[in-house]
């Protein structure tokens, strides 16, 4: 069993087995500028419409960045920079849907690519969580300052309304800013039996919604996203043009109230931000010229991003005190504090559109990562089904975007991005450390696009993958410790005895 578990399958294998059979087979219909669009989707979200406030200001658990929020996001652009090139090696490499599953099936072995294809389960299908989560916060105070009133109980989970009501009992009737919606949600819950009804139903509806778009089909999946990219950059740089106008420079003094130590934990916390433009590669298969499409997409999505957090990390920081902005929604709420209310309005809209695109590209991710491991023989076969119709992978995507959608409804947003983080971050040192070893074991074969400085490059980037890692709290180890057990179990009791590669040729221990 020993030797078994790092079996490798090789490239050429990888390919003949995504291309032997129709039934498993996906529809290539993706250019370069759909997988742009698809990454700054996927990018452009959560991260700087939500989480940016939380790593400026800090929290109970960590130190605020202040304004060298600006400079976390270099950091963590730095190093999402040298795991992209990685990225667009293999991709364009192996142009087979499954991501960094695939690429350390091929380089890592067996084992090592059940643990990444369990690990991405975390980046994608719970990172969509946290995202749901945020949607509908935002969206629920959309339709407030349209006049639309949505009950609260039905836009916040049960924890986090629950915890909201015992810190107003703590403060003596208290309420602060952040909790003002779970706690209203508390206070209005129907009741039954003496216990709070209340649940996330907004998140479960945007689930269900992106759900159904993905198993029409790739093409109008990509078609949705490309006009909500669209339409979300041009309310981003709405809110730098507009708000560069009430910026005030004192309030960049000091720049890192809490030093190094709290750039290093933002940035830890940022890289929700940044995750997506590794979801491009999912897509690999469903891409008419991978070799050049995919490092143009991956790269491409990256550096356009970058430079818009900056920009706005920078306006942010500059309207208002450091200490103030830890709220859910704080590109809104800074204008609403100002008193426009109608750019307050448009940001939200804006954050609704930016979180609807990233819901829809990592729900188009996580299927396809069950999807190769079924057609490896990892997860049973049941999974690897292609609708006749849409040749989309339905059972997947119908199954992810159920678990999602119950999750949403229940959990705090807080840990599910620091899970997410860290799931993400040791995908990334994976991929960096895969591209090394296929440089050693497989020299000569041609690469249409090659990582540029290897082993440097790939090095710096699990280098600084592993540092970010460092900055998250001890408990976010510990629950991806365990979830790693599980998945690990799993392998165990069932990969491991119906995996393809068992017997098969073009087989390397």
């Amino acid at each position: 069993m020993g030797m078994h578990i790092f079996r490798r399958k090789d490239l050429d294998l990888i390919k003949e087995d995504a291309e032997s059979s129709s039934e498993i087979h996906l529809k290539r219909s993706l250019g370069a500028i759909d997988l742009v669009s698809l990454g700054i989707g996927a990018i452009i979200g959560t991260g700087i419409f939500a989480v940016i406030g939380t790593a400026a200001a800090g929290g109970p658990s960590h130190l605020g960045a202040g304004p060298g929020v600006m400079l976390s996001f270099i950091i963590t652009a730095v190093a999402c920079g040298f795991c992209a090139l990685c990225y667009a090696e293999f991709a364009a490499l192996v142009p087979i849907s499954g991501s960094a599953y695939t690429y350390s099936y091929a380089t890592l072995g067996e084992l090592v690519a059940w643990i990444i294809g369990w690990d991405l389960i975390i980046e994608y299908a719970v990172g969509n969580v946290a995202v749901a989560i945020a949607w509908a916060a935002y969206f629920h105070q959309l339709f407030f300052g349209l006049g639309i009133h949505i009950p609260e109980w039905l836009a916040v989970d049960y924890r986090s309304a629950h915890q909201a009501a015992e810190a107003v009992l703590a403060a003596g009737g208290t309420v602060s800013p952040d909790i003002v919606l779970p706690y209203e949600a508390w206070q209005t819950a129907p009741t039954v039996f003496g216990f709070h009804v209340i649940f996330n139903f907004l998140a479960i509806a945007i689930v269900a919604g992106v759900t159904w778009i993905l198993v029409v089909g790739i093409k109008e999946s990509s078609r949705a996203n490309n006009i909500m990219v669209a339409l979300k950059l041009v309310i981003l740089l709405f809110f730098i043009g507009v708000g560069a106008f009430y910026v005030k420079p004192e309030n960049w003094t000091p720049f890192m109230p809490n030093g190094f130590a709290g750039v290093w934990t933002g940035a830890s916390l940022i890289f929700f931000a940044f995750i997506g433009f590794d979801a491009i590669s999912t897509a690999a298969e469903e891409c008419k010229n991978p070799g050049r499409d995919m490092p143009i997409g991956i790269i491409g999505s990256l550096l356009v991003c970058t430079v818009i957090y900056i920009a706005t990390a920078a306006v942010l920081t500059g309207i208002e005190p450091w200490n103030k902005l830890g709220v859910a929604d704080p590109l809104a709420a800074v204008f609403a504090r100002l008193g426009l209310n109608w750019a307050a309005g448009i940001v939200s809209l804006g954050a609704v559109i930016s979180m609807t695109a990233v819901l829809l590209v990592f729900q188009l991710g996580q299927p396809r990562i069950f999807f190769s491991m079924s057609r490896d023989g990892l997860l049973p076969k049941y999974f690897a089904r292609v609708h006749p119709k849409y040749q989309t992978p339905h059972i997947t995507t119908i199954w992810t975007g159920v678990v999602v959608a119950v999750v949403s409804s229940l959990a705090n947003i807080n840990e599910i991005v620091e899970l997410t983080n860290i799931g993400t971050l040791f995908a990334f040192v994976l991929v960096c450390a895969g591209v090394i070893i296929l440089r050693r074991t497989d020299p000569d074969r041609h690469r249409v696009f090659r990582a540029p400085l290897v082993p440097l490059v790939p090095l710096l980037g699990i280098g600084m993958c592993f540092y970010l890692m460092l900055g998250l709290p001890a408990i976010t180890w510990i629950r991806f410790g365990v979830w790693l057990l599980i998945g690990l179990v799993f392998y165990f009791s069932y990969g491991f005895w119906k995996s393809r590669l068992r017997g098969r040729g073009g087989v390397k221990a």
